[in-house]
């Protein structure tokens, strides 16, 4: 603005100003107003549906434990349709799966799958991925189960997977495979999250495992000859030892 302008000009610079441009301005300040409560209302929903999607997945939890598939399963169902997109419904998949896995393995196999190829979380679908090897190596269907854990990028995954077939390979007798691959997940990534001393435990059981050498023990010191042993009695009581001959002056 000028300086040398008096002070209705410019006053009347002000009022030009907001003929031009108020609707603008007021309009971007409704706009603003207007997506912050958007936001917060979108946010305050999402919140809301993370507590129904949790509150249906404890359902699904409780249901196992009571042994009550029929009620987990329909619940699940419920996740399924109202909360597809949810890490609550994978995770209550992946529950109702393990306490399927005896009782029924190819429905569990099933829903470890629909976990695998529906959630939108890369760690769970890998989660259900190396489940669905185990139980179809569980049902003997290895090659099904070798198949599943062909990833070409399994990340952190790489040493639970490598694991898995190991174990597949040793169920189907092929010793040289199953040592390659229980190797081979000690030094992959993620061996930090295995249990070493189990996976070797698991290696040294392969037939034709050379077991380690035997420790080098001592050898013990030459025995020092003994005073021969006191003649027994008849009744097995040691007898005493004879009186030493007496020198001639000794009294008696």
């Amino acid at each position: 603005m000028d300086e040398n302008l008096t002070d209705n000009e410019r006053v009347e610079q002000l009022k030009q100003f907001w003929r031009e441009n108020g609707w603008f301005l007021l309009g971007g300040v409704v706009l603003g107003a207007l997506l912050l409560f958007g936001w917060n209302q979108y946010t305050a929903y999402r919140e809301r549906r993370a507590e129904e999607a949790g509150a249906l997945y404890q359902s699904v939890k409780q249901a196992t434990d009571n042994k009550d598939i029929v009620q987990a399963t329909t619940v699940l169902t419920r996740m399924r349709s109202e909360f597809a997109g949810s890490a609550y419904t994978s995770q209550a998949g992946l529950i109702l799966a393990g306490s399927l896995v005896v009782s029924a393995p190819e429905r569990a196999s099933d829903e470890l799958k629909y976990v695998m190829e529906h959630t939108k979380d890369p760690e769970l679908a890998m989660v259900a991925r190396t489940r669905l090897a185990r139980v179809l190596a569980y049902r003997e269907k290895y090659d099904d189960a070798l198949k599943t854990l062909d990833v070409a990028k399994p990340g952190k995954f790489a040493g639970r997977i490598n694991e898995i077939k190991g174990d597949v390979e040793a169920a189907r007798g092929n010793v040289e495979e199953a040592r390659r691959a229980y190797l081979a997940a000690m030094v992959a990534d993620g061996a930090e999250l295995l249990d070493r001393n189990f996976l070797q435990m698991k290696l040294n059981d392969l037939p034709g495992t050379a077991a380690p050498p035997p420790t080098a023990t001592p050898e013990a010191p030459a025995a020092t000859p003994s005073a021969p042993p006191a003649a027994s009695s008849a009744d097995g009581e040691p007898k005493a030892a004879a009186p030493a001959p007496r020198r001639s002056g000794e009294g008696a």
